[in-house]
């Protein structure tokens, strides 16, 4: 009769150690489903995604941005975006088989052919940087709208400086 107990016993503590373990595995790939798995985790618990380093976070923040501002008739991109446009040539040389085309824009002033030739000098010097920093001259592709694609419409400062710039566009 004990032992009929005991096997009750053992069956008991075998399922639930089963269902322990079903709880905690989905536990762990709720956890990695999370966008921010490691935040997210209970204190203890064990993660399955690697954390990022900072430098990864910078370098993943710095690809988001894809578009690049530029004073008013200047053809160079600012020196607060070097950084960034590193971590783009960086990622063309880390991946000889990504593609990508620099869109030249200008605002409004000026004559049609001039915005265009500006557009152009804009993404050729983001081109010659990438170059310069690990990319292939294969990878990218340059093209200027000049005037012919506002960000934004209107006549106003706001509305211009939108409108100077340069877009990196995956092909």
């Amino acid at each position: 009769m004990q032992s009929k107990q005991i096997f009750k016993i053992g069956i008991l503590v075998v399922a639930l150690s089963v269902l322990a373990a079903c709880r905690s595995s989905g536990d762990a790939e709720e956890a990695a489903d999370s966008s921010s798995a490691s935040e997210s985790a209970r204190p203890g618990a064990a993660s399955t995604a690697p954390a990022l380093s900072q430098e990864e976070i910078r370098a993943q923040n710095a690809l988001r941005q894809t578009v690049f501002y530029f004073d008013f008739d200047i053809a160079e991109f600012k020196a607060a975006d070097r950084d960034t446009l590193t971590y783009h040539a960086r990622d063309l040389a880390a991946n000889p088989n990504k593609r990508i085309r620099l869109e030249g824009h200008a605002d409004e002033r000026g004559t049609r052919e001039y915005n265009l030739a500006l557009g152009e000098r804009r993404a050729n010097g983001i081109l010659n940087y990438l170059i310069v920093n690990g990319a292939t001259r294969t990878q990218i592709e340059v093209v200027s709208y000049g005037e012919e694609r506002p960000a934004q419409t209107g006549q106003t400062e706001q509305a211009y400086d939108r409108n100077r710039r340069v877009e990196v566009v995956a092909r």
